[in-house]
């Protein structure tokens, strides 16, 4: 697809991976609206980027894991620039460490995670199917292909995410509507350094990322992006790695998770005097 001269929208935008996205959109020629649930800081990088790009820029502030929220969204975007060509699910939830103690925060993941992009799918797929052409983009995570230590609702939610984005592209994909599927591992995002400290959990999500590879900017992942949109590539991987790692699962899933396994033992031990005295 080219971007040019297409509506979009792109949610989680107030900030990270979310706003970096929104602002390549931007400066590539799309009109753009941007949302999030932080009202104050998406009208604060709303303004940044339309000054920036000198392109239509606007904010709706809202939270997309809930229906009427999202047909909201999409009827301003209807309203003020036209139906949407182009939407970007990007907004994430990090939910509870370990497996989560509340059934209320596994909802909470769940919606953020995973049913706002069906809930958006939903609203859109009549008039895409209807014109022939649309685009999906998922924001998922490596966690979706892979696991992630520590975090059973971010695990879980980004599996499922995965699967509705490739769901979504097989049973469209005949009538026009492209996916893409973005899968990063560490991203330089508050969602990855926010560790609540609550147990130990917590903190063995954060490192186990941090230790698996490169933390990338926002920017390369917005690039990796963009690259995807233009060539209509269902996987988006920003970390290469991770395609040999995704491999590796498949081919010998019970020697991957023994692997696993002995590497969440690696980063729970802990650190010796003489490391700590290196620091």
């Amino acid at each position: 697809m080219d971007v040019a001269g297409k509506v979009a929208v792109v949610t989680g935008a107030a900030r990270g991976i979310g706003a970096a996205v929104a602002e390549r959109l931007a400066l590539a020629g799309a009109s753009v609206a941007l949302t999030d649930i932080d009202a104050v800081a998406l009208d604060d990088t709303a303004a940044r980027i339309a000054a920036r790009t000198q392109g239509s820029v606007f904010a709706v502030g809202a939270d997309v894991a809930v229906s009427p929220e999202v047909a909201r969204v999409l009827d301003v975007v209807a309203e003020r620039l036209g139906p949407v060509d182009l939407y970007v699910a990007n907004a994430g939830a990090r939910g509870d460490a370990g497996i989560g103690q509340s059934d209320a925060a596994w909802q909470r993941a769940l919606d953020v995670n995973v049913l706002a992009h069906v809930r958006a799918a939903r609203l859109l797929l009549p008039g895409w199917t209807e014109r022939g052409a649309g685009y999906f983009v998922s924001t998922a995570s490596a966690a979706g292909l892979l696991t992630q230590l520590g975090m059973a609702q971010y695990s879980v939610t980004k599996h499922a995410a995965v699967a509705f984005a490739e769901w979504l592209s097989i049973t469209y994909g005949r009538q026009g509507v492209k996916v893409s599927c973005v899968c990063p591992m560490g991203v330089a995002t508050e969602l990855l350094y926010r560790a609540d400290g609550s147990d130990r959990s917590s903190s063995l999500a954060r490192d186990a990322v941090i230790a698996a590879g490169e933390v990338l900017a926002p920017d390369d992942v917005a690039d990796a992006v963009m690259a995807a949109i233009d060539r209509e590539r269902f996987l988006v991987l920003p970390h290469p790695e991770v395609l040999d790692m995704y491999r590796q699962r498949a081919a010998d899933p019970e020697h991957w998770m023994e692997q696993m396994r002995r590497y969440q033992d690696r980063l729970l031990e802990p650190a010796s005097p003489a490391s700590d005295a290196g620091r």
